[in-house]
């Protein structure tokens, strides 16, 4: 085993590990703590892997973005130190089989199809051939997946800032007689 699978293996435990403690700790904000670090180890494979444009657009978007959000909806909506309630023992055994499933399915899907066609070479994606087939609007293009990606970032912001301003005293005065 070479120094490049040993890198790769560590990379893939750490994100497994942080994904495993993301979904099974009670306390919420550590759950999205440990869901940093899971994409922070997507990202790193992503570099690993010689792609940096899309490690660097991995860490601004999800991890600088995303994870952002999730905190600060945190924040606004729950105490964060609070533990939530533990699952129910069928949802659990549910949850159980359902993970069993998905890695059976990729299991029987590596198998059938395998991976023995691929390269020594690293393949070469510029970030110029990136962003064109981003933006194309062929069939192998992903502008219309990219465009509702935007829109869907866009309204979880604007939900975050009308969860976050409060109510002035004049609209509550107003609600106030209003529902008397």
């Amino acid at each position: 085993m070479n120094i490049s699978a040993i890198i790769f293996y560590a990379i893939s435990a750490l994100i497994l590990g942080a994904a495993i403690l993301a979904v099974t700790t009670l306390k919420i904000f550590r759950s999205a703590i440990w869901l940093l670090f899971s994409l922070v180890g997507v990202a790193a494979l992503y570099f690993w892997m010689q792609v940096e444009f899309i490690a660097a657009i991995q860490i601004v978007v999800y991890v600088g973005g995303i994870v952002v959000l999730i905190i600060f909806s945190i924040f606004l909506t729950q105490q964060s130190g609070k533990e939530m309630p533990k699952p129910a023992k069928g949802k659990v055994i549910f949850s159980a089989l359902a993970a069993l499933s998905g890695i059976a399915f990729t299991i029987n899907l590596i198998n059938h199809y395998g991976f023995t066609n691929t390269s020594a070479a690293p393949f070469n994606a510029n970030v110029h051939e990136i962003g064109m087939q981003m933006l194309s609007t062929t069939s192998h293009g992903f502008i219309l997946p990219f465009e509702v990606v935007s829109m869907l970032l866009l309204a979880a912001m604007v939900g975050c800032i009308v969860i976050a301003m409060k109510p002035t005293e004049s609209t509550s005065i107003t609600l106030n007689k209003k529902e008397a």
